[in-house]
């Protein structure tokens, strides 16, 4: 096996499907099967967890409409195989997406039953294009469903993607973010679906950066050095503690202390919070915001909300990367 590893763009994508789609193609062909067919994009059920989802990728999968063609590389190694003849292989480097597409806009709440993207193409092209526009819109629909659910849950806070690392793979790692964004999440910690998105990317500090120095009060001090209106990671040791550092380096620095909001990432978030907005208060601190992370998900973030814990944003990072509850939308059907 090739030890490469090659991205997914519109030179392969062609490619990205499932080998029966390639032989039903092949004896469509032979056959001369092209009357126009149509394909539909919708589930059966709705999982026992959630009455809608929301719809979303249709992007990508017009795109992919658009631009899908084989390659050279990509019918060299089709004529490689022994299953695919000479004649078929030519007639697929001149194969385009000629049909239609009726789908749902991105953000609409979609039931069971109820179509999220019809193809409307002759027999062949529906046929190969069926494996591309299932993964792309279930994915993105799953994950645009699991943060319309966080967001809802925040009631109004600002929520902010941390999942790239736990998403599975690259391609999931970036896409979801768009998805997220059109649910209403503030932001993204990823910096490349920023830039491709136009997304405000958001983070600070990890602790490894509090333990990459003395003390924890050290580290805070070199970092709003450079940064004056950060946010500090609070729970690297003792959380409380760590307010209390983040206190004496406003006493410190005086007019100069410009810190935005303190981090939470572990613990009793509820409790926390509480104590952490006291001691912040108490020092004059009204302004220094809250802002918890680590292992979130919808139904924690109701019950922070529901206990009155002063947190005023939310890092999700696991529960909307996986859609932790529901990793998938139940039967999606072509």
């Amino acid at each position: 096996m090739s030890h490469r590893s090659p991205w997914v763009d519109d030179r392969n994508a062609a490619l990205l499907t499932d080998q029966y789609q390639l032989t039903m193609l092949q004896a469509y062909h032979r056959e001369e099967l092209v009357e126009d067919a149509v394909f539909s994009l919708f589930v059966r059920r709705l999982p026992p967890s959630r009455n809608f989802l929301l719809a979303c990728g249709l992007d990508d999968a017009l795109r992919y409409l658009e631009t899908l063609r084989f390659d050279r590389d990509s019918l060299d190694y089709l004529a490689s195989r022994n299953e695919f003849s000479r004649e078929f292989v030519d007639w697929l480097a001149g194969l385009r997406f000629t049909g239609d597409v009726h789908a749902l806009p991105e953000g609409t709440p979609v039931f069971a039953e109820e179509p999220i993207l019809e193809v409307t193409a002759p027999l062949p092209e529906a046929q190969l294009v069926e494996t591309f526009l299932m993964n792309q819109i279930h994915f993105q629909t799953v994950v645009a469903t699991k943060a319309a659910r966080v967001v809802h849950a925040a009631k109004g806070r600002t929520v902010v993607d941390f999942g790239l690392r736990r998403t599975h793979g690259t391609d999931a790692g970036v896409k979801a973010v768009r998805a997220y964004c059109i649910a209403g999440l503030a932001a993204t910690s990823n910096v490349l679906a920023g830039r491709l998105y136009g997304v405000p990317a958001s983070g600070t500090m990890a602790h490894s950066y509090i333990q990459a120095h003395g003390s924890e009060l050290e580290a805070f001090r070199a970092f709003s050095e450079l940064y004056p209106d950060t946010v500090l990671l609070v729970d690297t040791y003792d959380t409380l503690d760590g307010v209390r550092n983040v206190t004496a380096l406003a006493a410190e620095l005086g007019d100069a202390f410009r810190v935005s909001a303190i981090r939470l990432d572990s613990g009793d978030l509820a409790e926390l919070a509480f104590a952490s907005r006291e001691t912040l208060d108490e020092a004059g601190l009204e302004d220094v915001e809250i802002f918890a992370s680590g292992g979130l998900d919808e139904y924690e973030i109701a019950r922070l909300v529901e206990a009155g814990a002063p947190i005023n944003g939310f890092g999700v990072g696991t529960g909307l990367g996986v859609s932790r509850t529901r990793p998938r939308s139940t039967s999606p059907t072509s």
